[in-house]
């Protein structure tokens, strides 16, 4: 029951968002600012709305349809949010602390200095979002893609990404400690100074990305391939480098630790 329940809601927001997208060509979009006054819900039409500093705390807005809005300064920690949609959002310093944002999309959102320590945004899209000092520690974000994020002094400390795609993405001096990058994608990514110190990067893809100053300590780089990275600087002291793809794309020796032979 709880099953269809969810595939209907989807449907019906599905059905909003193509009625609103033809309103939208059709009138301006102050025509649709009504909405902006409508109570949260799930599935609610919040276009261009101005929510800044609004108290959202533990709101149930999945599938909401938010993008274009200003949600900088608001409460929403512990908000649901599965499958939402904030895209070009400014969420700006805003408070999303153990929110679930699975499969919700983020595209171009400006997430600069917000805290979402512990939020679940697995599968969720975030490319070309702006993320700089965001706090994601312990953020559950398997399978997400932040490809071309603007993400420099971003925390994602024990955070898991397994699987994420960070292609192009600009994490200079990001703090990375102890994070899980299982299978993920890092090619032509900028992590100069970068900590990634006790990371787990097992087959990570780290080709042509900008490693140099950047903190591997014992992290665990096993099969992960470097053709044509950038590591000058790096820190490898202690990193497991079993069978990894050096730079030169020869392969290291099985149990290579902090140096590839």
């Amino acid at each position: 029951m709880t099953s269809m329940i969810s595939s209907s809601l989807r449907a019906i927001v599905t059905l909003r968002r193509a009625i609103v997208g033809l309103l939208l060509i059709v009138f301006p979009l102050g025509w649709l600012s009504a909405a902006c006054t409508d109570p949260p819900a799930p599935g609610v039409l919040w276009i261009g709305c101005d929510k800044h500093n609004a108290d959202l705390k533990g709101a149930h807005l999945d599938h909401a349809v938010l993008s274009r809005s200003n949600f900088a300064g608001a409460d929403l920690d512990d908000a649901e949010l599965v499958g939402a949609d904030l895209s070009f959002s400014r969420l700006a310093e805003a408070h999303l602390n153990g929110a679930r944002l699975s499969s919700a999309k983020l595209v171009g959102a400006d997430l600069r200095r917000a805290t979402l320590t512990g939020a679940r945004l697995d599968r969720a899209r975030l490319d070309r979002a702006e993320l700089e000092a965001a706090g994601l520690e312990r953020a559950h974000m398997e399978g997400a893609s932040l490809y071309d994020a603007k993400a420099r002094k971003i925390r994602l400390t024990d955070a898991i990404l397994d699987g994420a795609n960070l292609e192009q993405a600009d994490l200079r001096e990001a703090d990375l400690t102890k994070a899980s990058l299982r299978n993920a994608n890092l090619v032509q990514c900028n992590l100069k100074g970068a900590r990634l110190s006790g990371a787990v990067l097992e087959k990570a893809r780290l080709d042509r990305a900008l490693l140099a100053g950047a903190d591997f300590t014992t992290a665990d780089l096993s099969r992960a391939t470097f053709a044509g990275a950038d590591l000058t600087g790096a820190l490898l002291e202690g990193a497991h480098l079993d069978n990894a793809t050096w730079l030169d794309r020869h392969r290291c020796k099985p149990g290579a630790v902090g140096e590839c032979p």
